[in-house]
């Protein structure tokens, strides 16, 4: 049976623009007239939308329309993605393009970029209100998001651990005044009541922070049930134990996707340029004012940043962190653009053999 997509594409929803929109089975996915508007109903019948809700090393597991199934490696896809499935040749399913993707380089000493999430409506950064706080961990992950130009939410956790909360409640709202800042006790049913102008149907939501801040706990908290397993922290450090391994997206009954993913020990920027410059809007209104335009506002006479931190408006650890991260980005993003111009490098001399080889009757594609 031939399914009938037309209600999944924009014009069906101008058709009645004062009626509100039914569910379907696309909808309740995350599936928005974005992604519609780059195909048609002729191509949705034969390769049906399916999306990513969890990355194996054997492959994509997706889900869609009457669809629940697992593409071979293939297709360069990460978590929240969207696919047309071929189902007579799954790796030739093709990626749609994304409404916004997390990234960050890759741990360790590998010079490439590393998949986090796509097509990501909001972006919980979650801490806890005791010795895991961390404004300068804050700023990256929000840099990280604004730079995927996703809403980011700061959600503190653990209040009913905390004697008080007001001094992590003023940091974390002095980190931007585009951040929106709750605090919620994740093992009551605040968390669906503070979250949910952000968890609404149709809408993607990610939880992102380190390990044992209450990520799993908040999923769940939206759930009504254990969907997501748990773990205590330590209680000499307040460190966190890995308790989600791997990333993946669910559906609440609503109908609002929800990706919970595992802590992240190291959270490398790399092209988040215009992201940290976001962060640190304070600074980047200022440097305008710099005698100099390449200005790293360290020493240079006539440095307006400078100027401000001597008159009391921009706190030293602030300017001070903000140079850690830019110099960061600077660094990664230069190291990932040589990594691409020597893989370009490669293909081409590859290609220019297989051409030779072609010529000389030597190739056997």
């Amino acid at each position: 049976m031939v399914r009938d997509y037309s209600q999944f594409l924009p014009t069906s929803a101008k058709a009645n623009p004062g009626t509100p929109k039914a569910q379907t089975a696309l909808t309740r996915l995350g599936w928005q007239a974005f992604f519609a508007q780059q195909t048609t109903v002729d191509d949705m019948a034969r390769t049906p939308p399916v999306r990513v809700v969890e990355v194996h090393r054997n492959g994509l597991h997706v889900i869609g329309d009457s669809i629940d199934t697992l593409i071979p490696p293939g297709p360069e896809a990460t978590v929240g993605d969207w696919l047309l499935f071929e189902a007579d040749a799954p790796r030739q399913s093709r990626v749609l393009h994304r409404k916004s993707l997390f990234s960050r380089r890759a741990p360790g000493k590998e010079r490439k970029l590393q998949l986090i999430a796509a097509n990501v409506d909001t972006a919980f950064v979650v801490t806890s209100c005791n010795l895991d706080f961390n404004v300068a961990r804050l700023e990256r992950f929000i840099a990280l998001a604004f730079e995927a130009e996703v809403t980011p939410v700061i959600v503190l956790t653990k209040i009913d651990l905390c004697e008080d909360v007001s001094p992590y409640l003023d940091a974390a709202r002095a980190i931007s005044d585009r951040v929106a800042v709750v605090a919620v006790n994740a093992l009551s049913e605040q968390p669906v009541a503070a979250l949910s102008d952000w968890c609404k149907p149709g809408q993607t939501v990610a939880f992102l922070g380190s390990s044992g801040v209450g990520k799993s706990t908040l999923v769940n908290a939206l759930f009504h049930a254990d969907r997501a397993a748990t773990q205590a922290i330590r209680e000499d450090d307040s460190k966190g134990r890995h308790t989600t391994t791997r990333r993946e997206l669910h559906i609440t009954p609503e109908g609002c996707a929800v990706l919970d993913t595992p802590g992240m020990r190291e959270l490398q920027l790399a092209d988040a340029e215009r992201g940290i410059e976001d962060v640190f809007a304070d600074i980047t209104a200022l440097a305008v004012g710099c005698r100099f335009n390449d200005c790293q506002h360290e020493t240079e006479p006539g440095c307006a940043v400078l100027a401000a931190v001597e008159a009391g408006e921009i706190a030293p650890p602030r300017l001070e962190r903000w140079r850690k991260l830019a110099a960061e980005d600077r660094f990664n993003s230069a190291s990932l653009a040589e990594r691409r111009a020597d893989d370009k490098a490669l293909g081409k001399m590859v290609r220019g053999v297989k051409r030779m080889q072609r010529e000389r009757g030597k190739w056997r594609p």
